[in-house]
């Protein structure tokens, strides 16, 4: 499935966020950084399933997608760290 959102933080802060909170802060479906570049960042977690962040700058702030088949929840708690685009509360 993929997930998508936008935060008012820069695109290599999401990605430091990600890399922090994927093998981190969720230990019983941890996933690890396997590839990263400019714009995205590969995770492999339990089974070898992936999971992809990418982002991309926009008018509106930085998009956030990400993509997985087994991570969807992993995802949604990693989204609601990210400031909403536009500074409202988190």
């Amino acid at each position: 499935m993929t997930h998508e959102t936008t935060t008012s933080l820069a695109p290599a802060e999401v990605l430091r966020r990600a890399k922090e909170f994927f093998p981190e802060r969720v230990p019983a479906s941890a996933a690890f950084l396997e590839e990263e570049g400019s714009n995205f960042a590969v995770f492999r977690g339990q089974g070898g399933e992936e999971l992809t962040v990418a982002v991309f700058e926009s008018a509106d702030g930085t998009r956030v997608r990400a993509s997985t088949l087994l991570f969807d929840q992993s995802i949604g708690r990693f989204f609601s760290t990210l400031q909403p685009a536009g500074g409202g509360a988190q």
